[in-house]
């Protein structure tokens, strides 16, 4: 693995555990294969069963759920360092769908070589159990989001989460980040309708929280958003007060 991508598994992994230096080598022991994806590419479907999990290293994944009329909601957005789908190493059908935003940069580690590594290092299996469990408060914390919050103050909660998670891993100040999805995207991400989020996005630049520029988010306003948000990120575990 490239030393940019190991970097960004460690600082994710020790940004939520306490991990030795032996513990971060064997990390970057673990066996390959890189790949590249293509915008709006599955990396497996609902109903798959994976025999390998993929670590993102570039770009953004999310998942999501199809329902009847070709809706669908997406339940997650993913960054450099997360391994989106580690659950397949134990639950064998996918239950979800997990896709790139945008061009991405992916190491695929085969489910085995990720039993063996737990085995022989159980406070990796312990770190390993830890992200899961912090990606179902997360899943909490997104149900709370979607179904109590206001259209505005779920906007601002999902940037605060995106921008706290990026400088978790040193890919962000914690102000500013690329925001890779088109408006439907993100309305699809927060329950809302497009037109809906476009009025949403609007409000939120005409008072000055936000400035969106192409793809690029900047918090103007950073402690403001965090309110109108309603954001508390005990719910992401880090280590370390951002």
């Amino acid at each position: 693995m490239s030393a940019a991508g190991l970097g960004t598994l460690v600082r994710r992994m020790v940004s939520t555990n306490d991990l030795e230096d032996g513990e971060k080598a064997a990390l970057g022991k673990l066996p390959f294969t890189l790949a590249s994806l293509a915008p709006q590419q599955d990396v497996v479907r609902e109903g798959d069963r994976p025999t390998r999990s993929c670590l993102l290293l570039e770009g953004y994944l999310f998942t999501s759920k199809h329902i009847a009329e070709d809706r669908r909601q997406i339940t997650s957005i993913y960054v450099a360092g997360d391994i989106p789908d580690l659950q397949s190493v134990h639950l064998e059908i996918m239950d979800m769908t997990l896709t790139s935003f945008t061009h991405c940069k992916v190491a695929y580690i085969q489910h085995s070589a990720i039993k063996t590594l737990c085995l022989e290092n159980p406070r990796l299996a312990l770190a390993f159990w830890r992200s899961t469990l912090i990606d179902a408060a997360m899943y909490r914390e997104w149900i709370a989001n979607v179904g109590q919050r206001s259209a505005l103050s779920r906007t601002a909660h999902l940037m605060c989460e995106l921008l706290t998670r990026l400088k978790a891993v040193g890919l962000s100040d914690g102000t500013s980040c690329d925001l890779p999805t088109t408006q439907t995207e993100l309305a699809d991400a927060l329950g809302l309708s497009a037109v809906h989020m476009s009025r949403v996005l609007r409000d939120m630049r005409a008072d000055g929280l936000i400035q969106l520029r192409g793809r690029r988010l900047t918090a103007l306003k950073p402690a403001a958003l965090a309110e109108v948000g309603d954001f508390d990120p005990t719910y992401l575990h880090l280590r370390e007060k951002l």
